[in-house]
């Protein structure tokens, strides 16, 4: 399951995606996306970070995890057509674990926000 469509940036401490919320998504549920698939969204944007980062540097993608969440406030639900936009700003990064405040929004709507940390296997 694929929930990012666009890297929109990325850089060593800011990742920001875009993400169209189709009918079709198994985590769309009553018409709108859940809050698992927020999550999932938020996730799979540091995903596309550290793939970036990595194949722009010519090293091997890493496989991670979600280790946490913490302090995760899910504000509203979009609905199947919206387009949402999440980023994640990395605060630290040690022993293959990631750090990032997390937030997405469709327009100047808040969607969710929280604390993430990845782990690279």
């Amino acid at each position: 399951m694929v929930m990012v469509d666009r890297l929109l940036h990325c850089d060593p401490v800011l990742t920001e995606t875009e993400f169209l919320v189709r009918e079709d998504c198994i985590m769309v549920e009553d018409g709108r996306l859940s809050a698992m698939g927020l999550i999932e969204n938020i996730a799979q944007t540091c995903a596309a970070r550290i793939g970036y980062i990595n194949v722009s540097s010519d090293k091997e993608v890493r496989v991670g995890v979600i280790g946490a969440l913490r302090d995760v406030v899910i504000h509203a639900l979009p609905p199947v057509g919206a387009t949402i936009k999440t980023r994640i700003e990395v605060s630290d990064e040690v022993f293959g674990m990631t750090l990032a405040q997390a937030e997405s929004r469709c327009g100047d709507r808040p969607l969710t926000s929280g604390t993430i940390i990845i782990a690279l296997l």
